[in-house]
Order: C-alpha cells, then structure tokens, then sequence
C-alpha cells in the first residue's frame, strides 16, 4: 500500500468479520509485534456515554503542563485518522502507512489459522499500539474502549489508571440485557491494584464495580462518595463549579461543555489528575488544570455549529444519552423552542430513546443516512411518541427545511447517531448551508 486512502479501504474491508469477542487474536498479533502495548503509559477508559469527553479534558489539562498525550478514540466524527491522535492532531499519512504495512502481513498470516481474520478495530488498536510505542512517544496514551471492556480489543494493556466514566443502556444486543451485565462487562477493564476512578451513579452498575474492584484489590474512587461537584452559575457560554476531593480542591472552575453530565465527566477527570499528582506520576499546577479544562472541546457534543441561527449538533444515540441532551436543553436553554432533526441506527428503540422529549414543546423530522445500520425515515417517524413530526428520507433536504422553517427564539438540535452527525459536520464544513460559523 502507497497511500493512505488505500490502508483506510483495507482496514474498512474488514469490516464484515464484525464484533469477535475474546483477546487471542489481539495476543497473537501483538506478540509478533514484540509487544507495544507494554511500551507505553497508559490511562484506560471505559464507559457508556462520557469516554470522549473525559479523555478530552484529560488530554487539554495534560497537555498544559507540558506532556505529550497520545489518544485512541472511536468513532471518528471528520476523518478516520482522528482515531489515533498526538496533542490533538490525527496521525500522519505516513505514520498511518507505515504502521498498516507492518501489520497486514501478519493479519493475513493470523486470517489463515484457527483464530481466523482479527476485525476492523482489532487492527486499529493493533496500529494503534505500534504507533505509539516506535513513532508518537508519547508521555501517556488515553485509550478508550471501543464497546463493553472485559473483551474489548484494548483490553489487553496495564494501565496506571482505569477510568469508567458511565454505565447505561446501549450495544444491549452485546453486552447483556441488565445494567448489571453491562456494568461486568465493563468493569472488565479493572486490573490488580491499578486504582479505578468511576462516575457511575447508577446504585445496581456501582454495586457490580465495587464488587470487581475489592476482588480486584483495587482502590476504587467514586462519584459523590469520594469526590464531587458544586455548580456555581452557568450561563449559554460557560459552566462554573467547584470540585471537590480529600486533599485536592478546586474552587473556580470553568468549563465551556454544556450539561450536568460534563460536570460529571470534568469531576472524574480531575479526580485522575489528583490521584496521579498524589501518586508523583505528574507535576502539575491549578493555573494548568484550570486552562485545560476551560479550553476543552469535543466535536460533536453539544457542538454550536451557528450562533444566529442558533444549530447544536449533538452526539447522543442512546437512552442515557438522549436523556442529558433534553436535560441541557431544559436547562440552559429554557426560554427556546426546539426544532430537531433525527436519525438513528435500526437497532435502537425510538421509543426509549425519545420519551424525553414527549411532553416537550419540539417539532422532531426524521431522516435516514447511508449507512448500513441506519434506520429509515419512515420506520423512525412510525415509532416515535412524538407529537409534533414529520418524515423526510433525504437528510440534506431534512436540514435545509428545518432550518428555513425556523422561527424567531427557535433553535435546532440535529442527533441520533455519532455516524450521522459525522455526515452532517462534514457537509457544514463543506458550506452547504448558509450557517454563520462559530
């Protein structure tokens, strides 16, 4: 392969061997490769909603102390490249090239034993890894779980710090029926004496973590039991709050994210910093934990695409999800009407997913994008509860309507699915509405 377009088609060609649970094929390649998994240092993060955002202000506080920071992230909302990241900017053309090359082989090699072909993401983690180790360097490496945990692809690593950031229902068809299997599975990535920070708050999926951890033997620090949050005042543009842990207090932070949830997420990666700081594995000062976290950003979430009219993208595509992204509607935008554009993957329930927004005052239409899970417009519009709605298969035509159908003191909220907000950030980069860009 000789250029980058042709390793993306490769790796994408993987794609029909799906999700394989279990970490041979992960071993046997990373052997061969002499183990980069055990070269760098490395922060684990599990969750259900949150990963992104917290290995977001991780990375922005980190970064401004002056570390180089190393991140896997899944999916990719611009370009595949993003997935694998130094300091924010996605791995080179080059970098990408040279770490496919290397592995092909052996993946071709392991397609033809008893193991059969590793999947699509095992060999991006498995890239992800090799680079890392021989070209990035970095002074830590976030590494989000793909899906679940116990027999997630990353799973195969020792970190310094095991991170859950969340547990809700989605991937249910996967992970289990209950969110106490749910929780197992992502309890997973809990190793011996590696401490473990949780945001989870749900009591049944806490129950199950602090079960793995006391057999894991391994410190366990908890949402609202070992540290916790006060808001202060927020307003369209800000958050401020306090955080607060034994030892470790921050009084004026501020962050730009919107929602309780980001509170959250903020105050289970402070607690990291503090415990790692604590730990001497850092030096850090407040003045570069209070930067990052102000300057933290995650495309997609909560994104304010247009300020006049006012267009908010957001990521969420499960219960959980949904549930936050009506609750910062509420809260932060109290006094607007919502107008929504909506799509989703055909395995999701609308009916769960939208019961937020039932009793809401919001005009929903539902759209369909190419994708091969994508569910269509008609399916969607059939089983929401929503009052107000409409159905409009072309998803382009579904913006473009929404937003010549806005009103004075209306916003719109386009969601459902990071693939489909994936689609809708490249056309806007691309200019195909007349958007005031932020």
């Amino acid at each position: 392969m000789k250029k980058a377009s042709e390793a993306i088609s490769w790796i994408h060609s993987l794609l029909p061997f799906g999700i394989k649970p279990g970490l041979k094929r992960m071993e046997w390649m990373l052997e061969r490769l002499e183990n980069p998994e055990k070269k760098s240092t490395f922060i684990h993060i599990a969750g259900t909603n949150g990963k992104g955002s917290t290995v977001s202000y991780l990375r922005n506080i980190l970064e401004s102390a002056g570390y180089s920071v190393g991140t896997f992230t899944s999916p990719f909302i611009e370009c595949f490249e993003e997935r694998i990241s130094l300091n924010g900017h996605p791995i080179s053309e080059e970098d990408l090239l040279r770490a496919a090359n290397k592995i092909r082989p052996l993946v071709e090699e392991l397609a033809k034993t008893e193991l059969s072909s590793p999947t699509e993401f095992e060999v991006i983690t498995t890239m992800a890894f090799e680079h890392f180790a021989h070209q990035a360097n970095p002074d830590f490496v976030l590494m989000e779980v793909g899906l679940g945990g116990r027999f997630d692809s990353t799973n195969v690593l020792t970190p310094i710090a095991s991170v859950i950031t969340s547990i809700g229902h989605d991937h249910m068809h996967i992970l289990g029926n209950s969110i106490e299997e749910i929780a197992s599975e992502k309890a997973g990535i809990i190793k011996a004496g590696v401490p473990v920070i949780s945001g989870v708050l749900d009591p049944k999926a806490a129950n199950v973590i602090q079960q793995v951890a006391r057999n894991m033997n391994a410190n366990l620090y908890e949402l609202n039991r070992d540290f916790s949050y006060q808001k202060k005042k927020m307003n369209e543009k800000e958050q401020h709050f306090s955080f607060l842990s034994d030892g470790f207090t921050i009084e004026q932070a501020i962050i730009e994210m919107k929602g309780e949830h980001q509170l959250q997420n903020a105050s289970v990666a402070l607690k990291t910093i503090a415990l790692l700081k604590e730990d001497h594995k850092l030096h850090i000062t407040e003045d570069h934990i209070l930067k990052g976290l102000k300057q933290t950003s995650w495309i997609g979430r909560f994104e304010i695409l247009s300020s006049d009219p006012l267009v908010v993208i957001d990521g969420a595509h499960n219960e959980e999800g949904l549930q936050a992204l009506a609750e910062t509607l509420k809260s932060q935008y109290p006094t607007r009407n919502y107008r929504f554009v909506f799509s989703a993957t055909k395995e999701k329930d609308t009916g769960i997913l939208l019961a937020p927004f039932k009793n809401m005052d919001a005009y929903f239409t539902f759209t369909e994008f190419e994708f091969f899970k994508a569910a269509t417009a008609k399916e969607l519009y059939e089983n929401a509860p929503i009052q107000q709605k409409s159905l409009q298969p072309n998803w382009r035509v579904a913006v473009k309507e929404a937003l010549k159908s806005l009103e004075e003191n209306e916003m719109l909220i386009i969601t459902g699915s990071l693939y489909f907000i994936s689609d809708i950030r490249k056309a806007y980069q691309q200019g195909e509405w007349d958007l005031v860009k932020i």
